[in-house]
Formats: structure tokens, C-alpha cells, sequence
């Protein structure tokens, strides 16, 4: 069986008050887009 992720990435931050898009400020020492690309890869 074939899996597919999509992850929705295209919020900019602007509560944040961020020029970085949310899925690049680090979490635990790792962008938390890499942080949800290492669980999808976990995914069967």
C-alpha cells in the first residue's frame, strides 16, 4: 500500500510577529517542520 502526507505549511506568523514562517522557528533544537517530517516518515 502507497501512503501519502501532505503537510500544511503556509502560515507566515503574523501573531508571532515573525518575518519566518511558523514551520522554521525552532522547537527542541530542530525546525518544526523537520520535527513533522520525522514523524510522517514513522507513518505505515
Amino acid at each position: 500500500m502507497h501512503t501519502a502526507i501532505v503537510i500544511l505549511a503556509a502560515g507566515k506568523g503574523t501573531r508571532m510577529k515573525s518575518e519566518m514562517p511558523k514551520v522554521l522557528h525552532e522547537v527542541a533544537g530542530a525546525p518544526l517542520l523537520m520535527h513533522c517530517m520525522k514523524t510522517a516518515q514513522t507513518i505505515e
